[in-house]
């Protein structure tokens, strides 16, 4: 006999539940492309991720710190819809992204929880708020000497770094459209002046040690996804860079940091290149193109690792690999050193311990495929050089006892001397 406490389980109830639950579910698109930051990154910098001026989007609509910005964009939306009054109407603009609401939403990872109109609404008002930025930037007419975020430095510089981080994204399509409808370029008289162009001219002056001087066909900006992503496409390797994936485990475990590269005899030299990828070792001289470190730079970093590692398979996983590559260099505070020593660091942060820091913790979580890393040639070759006792053995005769001219004359004084006494003791011996 049960027990009075037995409860009996509604098998219909639950099925239905479960079928009700299953019917909502966001469904899968390969629109996908903006994600939130997995935990195992956001763990390590939440700020790197966090917009702290502007929400772009639904994954940080709302938040109660950046609503001062919110009258910004409106005010940017009122300056959009004047520059395309003869074009289109406000009630067709927010047609034009309604009929746009089932791929806007298929484009994010997760189920947006907002109803269509808020949706729409928001999408709207980011959307001319982003291109009026692009605009005002190349058109320095359009801005007014009260505008809220060009005369204030200070905001702009932020509002520049909220737009490349990867949970504020809208999808690149939607302002491409809604510019080219706009039909803008014809009122400003900029025929010919595309969103991608705008775009590239904002990130260019604002990322210039990142983003290539000029948009070539190689760089294929068709399927750019969002704005973190036209950065990562400008920072692509080119086809002559591109580098054979054959690492194995035991290579990448065992990479030489930059101290014990300077060991071996290594030189280290400041590559002109302005594609950070464009690393190359020949003759026992590695080199390397300008890494600039601020904390900034960690945060763009940040974000497109974060990017590949939620979107791209193991072949465009650039920066993921970039990051490995340069964290294996970096371990201490002497491998800084090392580095800045060639010009090949410029360090912006406090100190050296700083900087050695920072990138140690990006290296964390950081996920590299052992079959498709970028820079394997480069670490192989790096691995057989400190193999080589002979280089060793150069390099610490160089570097214990021909360090200075004057080490060096000694040392020449010495070996002369002993010469001398040896031959005096050979010339003894033959006398006797």
């Amino acid at each position: 006999m049960g027990s009075s406490n037995e409860h009996i389980v509604d098998i219909e109830q639950i099925s239905t539940s479960i079928e009700k639950e299953l019917e909502i579910l966001h469904p899968l698109s390969d629109e996908c492309c903006i994600y939130r930051v997995p935990n195992i990154l956001r763990r390590s910098n939440e700020e790197a991720y966090t917009p702290q001026e502007v929400s772009i989007g639904p994954l940080h609509h709302g938040r109660p710190e950046l609503k001062p910005m919110e009258e910004i964009k409106r005010r940017y939306l009122q300056e959009f819809l004047l520059l395309s009054n003869s074009t289109m109407s406000l009630k067709e603009y927010v047609k034009f992204i309604e009929e746009r609401e089932t791929k806007l939403r298929n484009c994010y990872a997760e189920t947006i929880e907002m109803n269509s109109e808020d949706l729409v609404k928001m999408i709207l008002i980011d959307s001319a708020f982003l291109i009026m930025v692009f605009l005002k930037f190349s058109c320095k007419e359009l801005q007014t000497g009260n505008d809220r975020l060009f005369s204030k430095p200070w905001k702009e510089f932020d509002v520049r770094y909220d737009m490349i981080l990867l949970e504020n994204q809208l999808p690149f399509f939607i302002l491409k459209d809604l510019f080219d409808v706009s039909d803008i370029r014809n009122k400003l008289q900029l025929q010919g002046l595309s969103l991608l162009k705008l775009t590239h001219e904002f990130l260019k002056i604002k990322w210039k040690s990142w983003v290539t001087d000029e948009v070539s066909e190689e760089h294929n900006f068709s399927q750019v996804h969002h704005i973190l992503d036209f950065l990562r496409i400008c920072r692509r390797p080119s086809s002559t860079m591109q580098m054979e994936s054959k690492l194995s485990k035991q290579i990448f475990l065992h990479a030489p940091s930059a101290t014990q590269l300077h060991q071996a005899g290594v030189k280290f030299e400041l590559s002109p290149s302005k594609n950070k990828f464009d690393i190359q070792f020949e003759h026992g001289i590695l080199k390397i193109p300008r890494l600039r470190v601020t904390k900034r730079t960690e945060f763009y970093l940040r974000n497109l690792q974060a990017f590949e590692q939620c979107h791209c398979n193991d072949d465009n996983r650039y920066t993921s690999d970039y990051i490995a590559f340069i964290t294996m260099l970096v371990r201490t505070t002497k491998d800084v050193e090392v580095l800045a020593q060639s010009g090949v660091a410029q360090n912006r942060l406090r100190n050296n311990d700083t900087m050695s820091s920072l990138l140690n913790n990006l290296g964390t979580g950081n996920f590299v495929s052992r079959t498709r890393f970028h820079f394997s040639d480069i670490v192989e070759e790096l691995n057989k050089y400190c193999e080589n006792s002979l280089h060793k053995w150069k390099a610490t005769l160089k570097q214990d006892y021909f360090n200075t001219p004057w080490a060096g004359i000694s040392v020449a004084t010495a070996a002369i001397l002993l010469l001398l006494t040896l031959i005096q003791t050979v010339c003894s011996i033959i006398q006797i």
